[in-house]
């Protein structure tokens, strides 16, 4: 059994840009849920939702804890994990030249990450087989984003966000194939029908990464591990 507790984070925003808010819950190394902790944003974005939610969380743990942490914004995950070294080394500056969006939240994240042992994770959003500490998490920051005020354990609360229902795989239409899946049961299904090696390092649907190099293939909108097919 893995010595990592687990935690999730989640942003939201109610327009994008829009009332806004986020939240972070974490658990035991078995997942069990223990405290949590949402706050308002005003007015933002989502991906400064989901950026505040994950400095908040890191900041919430102390330096040398081990942890998984899920997400449900590939944004966020690719911006402190794949994008940032680049970042760095052209200045705070993207390969457009422009400056980096949010700098001043992936700057205080980076720092943060350098003294905790952290395993991100991403997992799929809204799904009623979805990850419940993301559904969790996801629930509280929408509360943020609504009322405007923080809430959680450190304030008092007695008992975790309770998530609305979540959303179930779309019926199949007669005359389709198979059940409709988090994706593909087949890269042919998917449209791909190829193997290539990756450019660039990326995170597969399943969550894991892959590395530069590696045979990576089309699964439904994204691409991955050809196993993961």
């Amino acid at each position: 059994m893995s010595d990592r507790i687990i935690a999730a984070c989640d942003g939201a925003a109610k327009g994008n840009p829009g009332p806004a808010g986020w939240a972070w819950v974490i658990a035991d190394t078995e997942g069990r849920p223990e405290r949590w902790e949402s706050g308002p944003l005003g007015h933002a974005t989502n991906n400064v939702g989901e950026l505040t939610a994950l400095r908040a969380l890191l900041e919430a743990l102390t330096p040398g804890t081990r942890v998984e942490v899920r997400m449900d914004s590939q944004y966020a995950m690719k911006a402190v994990t794949q994008w940032l070294p680049n970042w760095k080394r052209n200045g705070w500056r993207t390969a457009a030249g422009k400056p980096v969006a949010n700098q001043e939240l992936v700057r205080r994240i980076d720092a943060l990450l350098a003294e905790r042992d952290v395993e991100f994770r991403y997992v799929p959003a809204h799904r009623e087989d979805g990850d419940h500490l993301n559904a969790i998490a996801d629930q509280a920051a929408s509360d943020a984003a609504t009322t405007q005020e923080a809430a959680g354990t450190a304030l008092g609360a007695t008992d975790m966000p309770q998530p609305a229902p979540q959303r179930t795989a779309p019926a199949t239409r007669p005359g389709s194939r198979g059940t409709a899946r988090k994706r593909p049961a087949t890269t042919a299904a998917a449209g791909a029908g190829r193997t290539i090696k990756a450019k660039y390092r990326g995170t597969c649907p399943c969550g894991q990464p892959y590395a530069a190099g590696e045979p990576i293939t089309r699964l439904d909108t994204r691409w991955g591990h050809p196993a993961c097919g």
